[in-house]
């Protein structure tokens, strides 16, 4: 009986799928400025997401692949394959997570960006405060008149 490489080829195929749709450390939105509006994602004066080992950046996407982990650091080594303005380019990042705050670090060849985490909107609900109560209203409406 002769061995084919054929159903081990597809495990490993169907485990680096699977491994490709996993949450990354990274994941998370970020604001490139505290000024930026953390519901618009990729657009000028919007934020960049992080998810499902895609980088969404301010008019491209990056496909974050061969992930090195940098030895004695909290960081990860990326090649990153971007589209955006009509072209396509391969590049290396890094990703750090910052020492102090809930932040991360991008570090391009030449080039550092510190991204803080945006706020969690469901967190951001939850902190402001609910509308007055009408007595003897029904769930707290105001009565029609």
């Amino acid at each position: 009986m002769r061995f084919s490489p054929l159903p081990c080829l597809g495990l490993v195929a169907l485990l680096a799928g699977a491994a490709g749709a996993a949450a990354l450390p990274w994941d998370g939105t970020y604001r490139p400025t505290l000024g930026a509006d953390c519901s618009r994602i990729g657009e000028e004066g919007g934020a960049v997401r992080i998810a499902e080992g895609e980088f969404h950046g301010i008019g491209a996407v990056c496909e974050m692949t061969n992930p090195v982990d940098v030895l004695d650091m909290d960081a990860t080594l990326y090649v990153m394959e971007c589209e955006g303005g009509g072209e396509t380019w391969t590049e290396r990042a890094m990703l750090m997570r910052a020492a102090e705050g809930d932040a991360v670090f991008v570090i391009w060849n030449g080039y550092a960006f510190r991204y803080e985490r945006c706020p969690d909107p469901a967190e951001e609900a939850a902190d402001e405060p609910a509308a007055p109560e009408v007595p003897g209203a029904p769930d707290g409406e105001a009565p029609v008149l």
